[in-house]
């Protein structure tokens, strides 16, 4: 999973609704957390773990699977919702105001309904991608961080 890529080999801990761990980023302090709730009702667990550690929206970077991009890809920062409901429950509790990226996990085949499609496990072809995408992620958070300031 890319975000535990990023923080390394470090233990989470339960904060509320969420798994959360600290870490250093490239001479940043960085909060990694895990919602540990239903996906489109994340924004509260992520209001949740900000205001623990008085972290502002514009200082808050979500990642998420993002249909719109070819499986692999990788952008940051997305500009609003794209339609994606955990990304619409941030944006409701915790305002607009944060930095999204997507990792694409691509769009479902044929007439499968995205719900179905999100939920499967990866096939076995994509597995062995999975590794070198989280890590791609990692290091396109890690700059972005180390250039933006976030």
């Amino acid at each position: 999973m890319a975000l535990t890529e990023l923080a390394g080999a470090v233990a989470f801990r339960r904060r509320g609704s969420a798994l959360v761990t600290e870490s250093w980023l490239a001479d940043h302090r960085v909060v990694f957390a895990i919602p540990q709730r239903f996906m489109n009702v994340s924004g509260g667990p992520v209001k949740e773990v900000a205001g623990f550690f008085k972290i502002p929206p514009q200082r808050t970077i979500v990642l998420f699977d993002d249909l719109e991009l070819e499986f692999g890809t990788i952008r940051l920062p997305v500009l609003g919702d794209h339609g994606h409901n955990g990304l619409r429950s941030i944006t409701k509790v915790f305002g607009a105001d944060y930095v999204r990226a997507g990792l694409g996990i691509g769009r479902p085949p044929g007439r499968m309904p995205v719900a179905d499609f999100v939920l499967k496990p990866f096939t076995k072809a994509e597995r062995p991608q999975l590794p070198i995408m989280w890590a791609d992620m990692a290091d396109e958070v890690t700059r972005f961080i180390t250039t933006s300031g976030t």
